[in-house]
């Protein structure tokens, strides 16, 4: 698989109540600017959002944002960063963003959060793309949600040759060299770009 140059962030329009989860926000941000990776994200200027954007910008990163028209006063869009996409809505946002990125990392967020990462789970899961996906478990937000995939399982729901492919991150320092390994070994699924069109 090519090297890992634009990474998807999901993440929270919020902060949540533990300060580590902003912490962990801005390491990633310094990481991926280091790195020479670019971020792609939800375009706002608020929550886990705007402070992972900021810190990419503060460390000479490349920012891209992706947002639609009836978010951009809610989330108010980050104006600083190089690249503002503004869409019409939800379906567009997610399609832009999954082929503007080569891996995905969900940072603690709510349920669009979780929605946008269980979506990309699917389509992994479904052969359509290859693209690494990582949840950065700060005091073990995700704990929960593995819990669930684990019961799914269980009950047989997952199922041999259906399972989720996925990567978990303790450290926000840790998420770029996993994502370059991780990429390092994977093959690309060349049919995930005509399934992300038919799709939307």
């Amino acid at each position: 698989m090519a090297p890992v140059k634009t990474v998807c962030v999901y993440c929270g329009s919020g902060f949540g109540e533990n300060p580590a989860f902003r912490q962990a926000a801005e390491t990633l941000g310094r990481s991926l600017a280091a790195a020479g990776i670019g971020l792609v994200y939800g375009g706002g200027n608020v929550g886990l959002m705007g402070t992972v954007a900021r810190a990419v910008l503060d460390g000479g990163g490349h920012v891209t944002g992706i947002i639609p028209d009836f978010l951009k006063s809610r989330e108010r869009m980050l104006d600083d960063i190089q690249e503002t996409v503004v869409v019409g809505d939800m379906h567009t946002r997610k399609r832009m963003m999954f082929d503007r990125s080569d891996a995905f990392v969900a940072l603690p967020g709510g349920i669009g959060t979780l929605e946008e990462l269980v979506e990309q789970l699917t389509w992994a899961q479904l052969g359509q793309h290859a693209k690494p996906i990582l949840l950065v478990s700060i005091a073990e937000f995700w704990r929960p949600l593995l819990t669930l995939f684990d019961h799914m399982r269980g009950h047989g729901f997952i199922r041999e040759g259906l399972d989720l492919n996925y990567l978990v991150a303790k450290d926000a320092a840790d998420v770029v060299p996993m994502l370059r390994r991780e990429a390092a070994r994977r093959e690309p699924a060349p049919e995930a770009e005509e399934f992300i069109k038919e799709r939307f």
